[in-house]
């Protein structure tokens, strides 16, 4: 038979005893030998003291030979409606003798009123035993990570990761432990992990045990590191970013200890895989409170992407500008989450990130002391692509954000010919985006120009005028590259007598232009006239 571990046999003495009402405070006292491998420890008998104190918060205290462990386990009767499917998984392992939590994220969400993560559950089974007993009770398994105690059950078509208790050793290149071993109580396991709220455990019958006062954390909008803050960031260097998506998505700050941690362990982001950094990178522009990250966690986003560091302090010395190449970045992106109501475009967050990423290379000086930086667009797109093609970006969002980053300081008017050209060169360089990366592109540069200084609130207004024309444009029937135009290669060769070659796509370039300047209508009969009368 599994051992009972300590959380366990707290458990079976509240199912004997029954739970004291609140306001009540009881306790049993239970003698307990520990047992390793099956086996006592000779002279280390002690006594466990059970309580429920006034608040319903049931503990486990210790006393005898072991009296310095203290708080050895704490529950709380909280109740979280957990999924059937993952209650499948708890119940068939239970059944079998062993123990089961649900942990992670799942448990953390759920407590904050949300829902939709995945729910991960770890277990005292060993992976083998894990496999077995899912599979006797027709559960599909998929050993997906043997190695560190992780099997995958499938229940109606959805994934809970499953894991044996386990600690880790040392980290020797600060992104995986040289040795992991697997451990008999969950709260060694809980010990591990990052921070504290997401060092938590909930089971149906036991409760919350939350050991390191996450669900407090939680309260508080608090991100703590489990433990000693340094030694979870010198384990996995990519905690230091982790710590910064964490706290832009549940809205919290970091506690002084951690922050102090953090920003000392930065640079050692130089050695996790660029990947990993590119999506915890996207994870802090999904929050939409990635302006937050760059005034609060700088030295962090700076470690992650270097070419962002020479953006702090850059006085761009124009009377455009009231604030420095930093803070402007931070009131884009602030302003792209604002005018698009939270659902920014991912490559407009990403564009609105880098836009200016080149200002401090292409800066100069002119004789009156004024800067200026031309060239930044285009470099700034060349550049964007290297960081985020480095970053393991997808392709597509990468040209879809060179794109509105290339045209960003164009200018554009609130006119029909306008409107197209900017439309035509969005196709040309992102087939089949051009419509919506228009929209993007002008939700950038009314983010850029409420960045600016007070003097350029008013182009804001113009882009409003701009957006009208666009979507009117785009309800009509939009025209932004040949492939828009109401005639075609053919009606090109019937009308003009011409044999196909190159010749055709001059003429049909030669009406686009015309379309997008408005001198002609897209208009099957005026484009046909058009063909057969010049």
């Amino acid at each position: 038979m599994p051992r009972r571990n300590a959380a366990t046999r707290s458990a079976d003495a509240r199912s004997s005893l029954g739970r004291p009402s609140l306001g009540d405070s009881h306790c049993v006292q239970l003698s307990v030998t520990p047992i390793i491998r099956g086996h006592p420890l000779p002279g280390d008998s002690y006594q466990e003291q059970h309580f429920w104190d006034t608040h319903g918060v049931r503990g486990l205290y210790s006393t005898g030979n072991r009296a310095e462990e203290k708080h050895v386990a704490v529950t709380k009767p909280v109740h979280i409606e957990v999924p059937a499917y993952a209650l499948r998984v708890v119940r068939a392992l239970e059944g079998a003798g062993f123990e089961a939590w649900v942990v992670g994220g799942f448990v953390r969400d759920a407590l904050m009123g949300g829902a939709g993560h995945d729910v991960d559950v770890t277990t005292s089974a060993p992976w083998q035993q894990t496999a077995r007993v899912l599979r006797a009770a027709g559960i599909e398994v998929h050993e997906t990570g043997a190695q560190h105690g992780t099997v995958t059950a499938v229940v109606d078509g959805l994934p809970v990761e499953t894991t044996t208790y386990r600690v880790e050793g040392a980290y020797s290149d600060m992104r995986h432990p040289d040795v992991v071993r697997f451990v008999e109580d969950v709260r060694e396991d809980l010990a591990r992990r990052d921070f504290t709220v997401n060092a938590m455990a909930y089971h149906p019958e036991r409760g919350l045990l939350d050991p390191y006062g996450g669900q407090e954390d939680l309260g508080r909008g608090v991100i703590r590191a489990v433990g000693e803050p340094r030694r979870r960031f010198e384990e996995d260097a990519l905690r230091v970013l982790r710590a910064v998506r964490f706290a832009c998505r549940l809205g919290f700050t970091i506690e002084p200890a951690t922050q102090e941690a953090l920003v000392a362990c930065a640079p050692e982001l130089a050695g996790i895989a660029h990947e990993r950094i590119g999506q915890e990178i996207d994870g802090i522009l999904a929050s939409g409170r990635v302006a937050w990250a760059l005034r609060h966690e700088f030295e962090v986003l700076a470690a992650a992407i270097p070419e962002l560091a020479p953006m702090r302090g850059f006085d761009q010395k124009s009377p455009y500008h009231a604030y420095d190449v930093l803070e402007h970045t931070a009131r884009v992106c602030a302003g792209a989450e604002e005018f698009t109501g939270g659902f920014a475009l991912r490559p407009l967050r990403w564009a609105a990130l880098l836009h200016d990423v080149a200002k401090p290379a292409c800066w100069s000086v002119d004789e009156g002391g004024r800067g200026h930086f031309f060239g930044h667009p285009e470099e700034g797109a060349r550049m964007a692509g290297e960081v985020m093609g480095r970053l393991a970006i997808e392709r597509s969002t990468v040209r879809e954000a060179q794109a509105i980053i290339r045209l960003h300081d164009l200018p554009i008017h609130p006119t029909v010919r306008s409107i197209r050209r900017m439309l035509a060169k969005l196709e040309g360089a992102c087939p089949g985006r051009g419509e919506a990366l228009a929209h993007a592109l002008i939700d950038l540069k009314r983010s850029d120009a409420v960045g600016k200084a007070p003097k350029c609130m008013g182009y804001a207004a113009e882009l409003d005028a701009m957006e009208r024309v666009l979507r009117a444009e785009i309800a009509r029937g939009a025209v932004c590259a040949i492939g828009d135009l109401k005639v075609n290669g053919a009606d090109v060769m019937r009308e003009r007598g011409i044999e196909p070659g190159p010749g055709v796509g001059m003429v049909l370039r030669s009406l686009l232009d015309a379309v997008l300047a408005d001198e002609l209508p897209n208009d099957r009969e005026a484009l046909l006239a058009e063909l057969r009368y010049r």
